[in-house]
């Protein structure tokens, strides 16, 4: 399971604390299962929030085809690479 971002944490506990405390005042609940109950829910729904706050994905650049220089694959290194795969074939067989 991935960490949770500061956004989410944010908002998570931001609807936590808010709303139980405008569901305690709406509810004026004074018996120990009451406040036991609307916190419960207050959890929950902070639960709820920070699980479904869209996480904010970070833009790659777009790769751009070049059009002048040598053409990919052709480099030394890429070359070096293609001699190296065709002696480890030819060992094979």
């Amino acid at each position: 399971m991935p960490r949770p971002t500061p956004a989410q944490l944010a908002y998570g506990s931001a609807t936590v604390v808010l709303s139980t405390f405008a569901m305690l005042l709406l509810s004026q609940t004074r018996s120990g299962l009451g406040i036991a109950v609307v916190t419960v829910v207050g959890l929950a729904s902070g639960l709820l929030v920070a699980v479904t706050v869209p996480v904010a994905r970070v833009s790659r650049p777009s790769r751009t085809v070049r059009t002048s220089g040598p053409a990919a694959g052709s480099g030394p290194a890429d070359s070096a690479g293609a001699r190296t795969r065709a002696h480890a074939d030819s060992m094979r067989g």
